[in-house]
């Protein structure tokens, strides 16, 4: 989906840098850089989800179709099972 034959998480400085949050606080809404966001195609099957809100332990539960609605999320196979 990347074009790429492996990706990792970005280090942890950077990470805060890129999109405002603490590392364990990351969330795909209100990102500091914008950049896009990818969802596992599986998940989108899901009755509801839960995303991280921008806090450790702050989870927000959404639907697939409000995921896709408000992040547009670019879907990918990234599941190894």
């Amino acid at each position: 989906a990347l074009g790429k034959k492996r990706v990792e998480p970005a280090p942890p400085a950077a990470a805060e840098r890129w999109s405002g949050y603490k590392v364990g606080g990351t969330s795909p809404f209100g990102l500091r850089t914008p950049m896009p966001v990818y969802v596992e195609r599986s998940v989108l099957a899901l009755a509801r989800l839960f995303i991280n809100g921008g806090a450790r332990g702050f989870l927000v539960e959404l639907s697939p179709a409000e995921l896709v609605r408000v992040l547009a999320p670019v879907p990918v196979d990234a599941s190894t099972a």
